[in-house]
């Protein structure tokens, strides 16, 4: 059972406003979840689960302290940012800014010009995880790493990759010598490109990359159509794990 004090609480967590106030956000679902409960990457402040959920994870939850609360599927729906509940809902602690400041870099990264949709950085995180990215950058118009929508997409690489929220210049003040690679229509064939460990830069779904950072870039390249009658461009996401996959197979398998 769950009081009506503590649905409401939950509920204020839908809203980024309240998620920042409290220092808190929700995962959802028994993939994520179970993903979160066997990392020790974030703190998890709850589990509210059905019954099945709780009894299958119940040596978990108690080894680790973790506070739980069974309840029901009607329960379940009154918190729930999604219009099918899978089971469970926990809540868990927002990790400390200063603690994820790794602009110094050793490899290759991402850097997200202005990204507004939540499904759009789910994924492109999850892209980053499969090709072994584990520095993802956001400029701070980018849409928030705790909206339960970027969360779901993420399906748990957001605990192996690190996201950070930061200004280009700073990043490029850090890490001067690498290359700044570019994802613009007119760049260089990607194909045809020697690609070597840098700054990949993925612009706004709309607009692409804005102008202020386009002037840093060093190396524009494209993903070549197969026909000039076809589609204008690809979805961010979509763009990105086909750049990813050229630079992985590249440094990787030659």
């Amino acid at each position: 059972m769950i009081s009506k004090n503590h649905v409401k609480h939950i509920q204020t967590l839908h809203s980024k406003k309240h998620r920042d106030e409290h220092a808190m956000f929700i995962i959802e679902g028994t993939k994520i979840v179970s993903e979160f409960l066997n990392s020790d990457t974030y703190q998890i402040l709850e589990v509210l689960g059905v019954a099945n959920f709780i009894a299958l994870n119940l040596e978990l939850l108690e080894s680790k302290n973790i506070p739980f609360s069974k309840i029901t599927e009607d329960e379940l729906k009154k918190i729930s940012t999604q219009q099918s509940p899978n089971q469970v809902l926990a809540l868990v602690k927002m990790q400390d800014p200063a603690l994820k400041n790794q602009t110094k870099l050793i490899d290759s990264c991402l850097y997200l010009d202005d990204i507004r949709d939540p499904g759009n950085l789910g994924t492109i995180i999850r892209i980053a995880d499969w090709f072994g990215i584990n520095q993802v950058f956001c400029s701070k118009q980018c849409t928030e790493l705790y909206n339960p929508k970027t969360l779901q997409a993420t399906m748990g690489a957001v605990l192996r990759v690190n996201v950070e929220y930061t200004d280009f210049e700073n990043l490029l003040l850090k890490n001067k010598s690498l290359p700044v690679y570019g994802a613009v229509l007119n760049g260089e064939n990607i194909y045809k490109t020697e690609l070597k460990k840098g700054i990949i830069v993925i612009g706004n779904e709309a607009n692409g990359i804005s102008e202020v950072i386009l002037k840093q870039i060093t190396l524009p390249i494209t993903i070549p159509s197969a026909s000039i009658n076809g589609s204008e461009s690809l979805n961010a996401a979509n763009a990105c794990a086909i750049i990813c996959s050229e630079f992985h197979r590249q440094l990787n398998f030659k």
